[in-house]
């Protein structure tokens, strides 16, 4: 497996162009997938800069329907004619607010934008062999405190706390997407877990990529001590790495908690594994 950063806020290579969003590469042993579309075309021209052809993208992830993992979707189908898009329906039938610094929209724009070639989502669900989409559906530990600007409005109600029925996450070949984990990290582990335990042979994991929503200036300094401790006893083998929606602090205070495989990634990044399932 194969994957590539081609949007996210940071970036050590000045050819190419950085935006609040997120947008993954991957290529798998048989698929190339997209995860996410970052907010923009921003992903599509730094694709093109580094060699990477997205007309040949099997399946699109949309993950949640913010407009900084879903405004560029529009881009994509414009260069790709054959790939399913995998999301939440709840991703259209609703709007996206955020009340830091002022109340803004954060809804992805779908009007015109061909459903035929969506594939609707909202249970754990086999896509082909190597890819599952979880519903991050555990809610055991704390959600991100990120969670608290964060709101959605469904036809005429009134806006309402975000409950993130609309987010999903997805697995690949031994990889767990998880968009920004709105759900909490914790929280996606466990579904992952549920999920595998009930399947004849396990899933293997051997990465876990996205952002966390660990902003800087929500986060407890012990609580992420602890997330980070959580994660090194329990999840031991797993390689964890993130960027966009989680803070520099944020990712220094965690790296500090020592037998950690905490790493973070920029645009640009590019990782492969021979793990493959």
């Amino acid at each position: 497996m194969r994957w590539t950063i081609l949007t996210d806020n940071r970036t050590t290579d000045n050819r190419l162009l950085t935006e609040h969003g997120l947008s993954v590469y991957v290529e798998t042993s048989r698929h190339k997938l997209l995860l996410d579309t970052g907010a923009s075309d921003v992903f599509a021209r730094n694709a093109e800069c580094l060699g990477i052809n997205l007309a040949d993208v099997d399946y699109v992830f949309i993950s949640h329907g913010h407009c900084d993992h879903a405004g560029g979707l529009r881009a994509f189908l414009k260069i790709n004619s054959k790939a399913q898009v995998i999301l939440s329906p709840h991703c259209i039938d609703r709007q996206f607010y955020s009340n830091r610094n002022g109340l803004h929209s954060i809804t992805a724009e779908w009007k015109g934008v061909d459903l035929s070639r969506f594939i609707f989502v909202d249970e754990d669900r086999q896509i082909a062999d190597d890819i599952r989409v979880i519903l991050p559906s555990c809610r055991m530990h704390p959600l991100p405190q990120g969670n608290s600007h964060l709101l959605s409005v469904q036809s005429i109600e009134s806006l309402s706390p975000d409950d993130f029925c609309h987010e999903l996450v997805l697995y690949a070949d031994g990889l767990l997407f998880t968009g920004c984990a709105h759900s909490g990290l914790e929280n996606i582990l466990d579904s992952f877990k549920h999920l595998s335990d009930s399947l004849p042979s396990p899933l293997v994991l051997h990465s876990v990529l996205g952002g966390f929503h660990l902003l800087d200036d929500k986060e407890n300094a012990d609580e992420l001590l602890r997330l980070a401790s959580q994660l090194r006893t329990k999840w031991s083998d797993v390689s964890f790495y993130t960027g966009h929606c989680t803070g520099d602090h944020a990712l220094q205070t965690m790296q500090s908690v020592s037998g950690l495989c905490l790493n973070s990634f920029y645009c640009g990044m590019s990782h492969t594994t021979n793990n493959s399932i």
